[in-house]
């Protein structure tokens, strides 16, 4: 095991790799329960998509440590499975097969500019201080997911976003039934409103562990609130509701343990899309954001980790970018959508995961979690939010990394870190960095004192006409 994953040459040990690994399992297992729920409403059958994310998940995550070595997960990404069922299938009219085309084809795009060093090119070509805030900008932004899991912060009346209150959940319930035509069944104290108080105290006790600096001090914190929902369930406190998403905190082995089977969505594509005209438009949807998901992703995880050389490069960059590339194409045979490095990865990375031993360890839950599913199907979001929300405060740190004496590097690097959280996307925080590091340094005339990469100025000008083009 040290000869293979080179544990003390990365300043780590076996227990210390299992137990983030263990730790981004735990922030990722959602995926297990939103995924099948999203790419259902296509007539993909829910029990064989189940079985198509774990497997994705796993095979994806161990390519990774094989490839790179790097603590890095993957699964199907959120926002890319919305696009995929949303827009794509929906909206488009395609089918749920022909959409899986796209995904692989582009997955086999990803493995020939992985091969020829593209996508590396592009990670390298951005500047240290753009990394840092690409690694600020998604600890916000991830903290904001484990503030929406949790009910925290909600859409309202007055605000587009808002702290949490009854009236407003309840608003925003019936707007919803009203408009896909279902009936208002309405939340209470005893659902959604202990679910808050409970993520809440999470948050609190998982910010007491670090501070203690106890081991597994994340994994701790989605334990222990988990149990007190248990707790509360028992004594009444928690009511499931599941008209509203709120179910039994405890596990359920009635039907047993079985695998779904995947047949009904294994293989399943359709290149008779292939002839249409907006296949590339759909296929570059998913390849542009897939790909700076998966940098911004890279950048900020590894960023975190001190990973980067001085150079600011990632070493083995290139298998890391395979892996996710190959995982891709892999994960549309399977019958799922786009696989992509996981930005959760980050919470395994905070326990202190450096190796592929961390990844290897979270594949093998994955796959475990075929045969145990209702255990990790029973772990609600309002336990993994106060995990998304510690380890978005763990990434704020690298702002100290920015310079804020050099304006023309820090309004950029600002740009981009509120781009993420505020577009609640990562593509689009790189994107909105990347043109205003070069715009401001050209009109600016700072150009001359720095060495910008030509490689910048193609990316600024291919960003600029996706937002005038697409």
């Amino acid at each position: 095991m040290e000869k293979f994953f080179k544990l003390k040459e990365n300043n780590t040990t076996v227990r210390t790799e299992i137990i983030a690994g263990i730790t981004t399992f735990m922030t990722m297992a959602y995926i297990l329960a939103v995924n099948p729920n999203i790419l259902s409403v296509t007539g993909m059958d829910h029990g064989a998509v189940f079985t198509a994310t774990a497997l994705a998940s796993m095979i994806g995550t161990i390519i990774m440590a094989l490839f790179a070595n790097y603590p890095f997960a993957l699964a199907p990404g959120m926002g890319l499975n919305a696009y995929f069922a949303y827009t794509v299938v929906l909206g488009m009219g395609y089918s749920w097969q022909a959409a899986l085309t796209a995904v692989f084809v582009e997955g086999l795009i990803f493995i020939v500019l992985s091969l020829t060093n593209v996508r590396e090119a592009i990670f390298n070509a951005i500047p240290m201080s753009l990394k840092s805030a690409v690694s600020v900008g998604i600890g916000l932004f991830i903290a904001f997911i484990g503030l929406q899991n949790a009910k925290i912060v909600l859409p309202n009346s007055s605000t587009v976003a808002g702290l949490y209150s009854l009236s407003a959940y309840n608003d925003n319930l019936k707007s919803a039934a009203a408009l896909n035509g279902t009936e208002f069944v309405a939340g209470t104290f005893n659902d959604v409103g202990i679910t808050v108080i409970l993520a809440v105290i999470g948050v609190i006790v998982t910010a007491v562990l670090v501070v203690r600096n106890v081991k597994g001090n994340i994994l701790w914190g989605i334990l222990t609130t988990w149990i007190l929902g248990m707790i509360c369930q028992l004594f009444g406190l928690y009511v499931p509701n599941p008209a509203n998403g709120f179910y039994s905190l405890f596990p359920d082995f009635s039907n047993g343990i079985s695998i779904p089977s995947l047949s009904p969505i294994f293989c399943k594509l359709d290149f008779s899309i292939l002839k249409s005209a907006e296949f590339f438009v759909i296929m570059f949807a998913f390849l542009f954001v897939d790909m700076f998901d998966t940098i911004g992703t890279l950048i900020g995880v590894s960023s975190k980790a001190n990973m980067l050389d001085k150079d600011g490069k990632l070493p083995h960059i290139k298998g890391a970018l395979m892996a996710d590339a190959v995982a891709t194409s892999a994960g549309a045979l399977l019958g799922t959508s786009t696989t992509t490095t996981f930005v959760e990865s980050a919470s395994g990375v905070s326990e202190g995961g450096r190796t592929g031993l961390t990844a290897i360890t979270t594949a093998v839950l994955f796959g475990l979690a075929l045969f145990l599913s209702p255990i990790f199907l029973a772990i609600p979001s309002f336990a993994t939010a106060p995990a998304l929300i510690v380890v978005g405060f763990y990434m704020l740190t690298n702002v100290v990394n920015i310079d804020f004496e050099d304006l023309a590097e820090a309004i950029p690097c600002y740009i981009c870190i509120g781009a993420m959280p505020f577009f609640y996307s990562i593509s689009e925080g790189i994107a909105m960095g990347v043109i205003s590091y070069v715009a401001i340094h050209l009109i600016s005339g700072k150009v001359k004192d720095k060495k910008i990469s030509p490689l910048m100025y193609v990316l600024a000008v291919l960003f600029i006409l996706k937002y005038l083009l697409l």
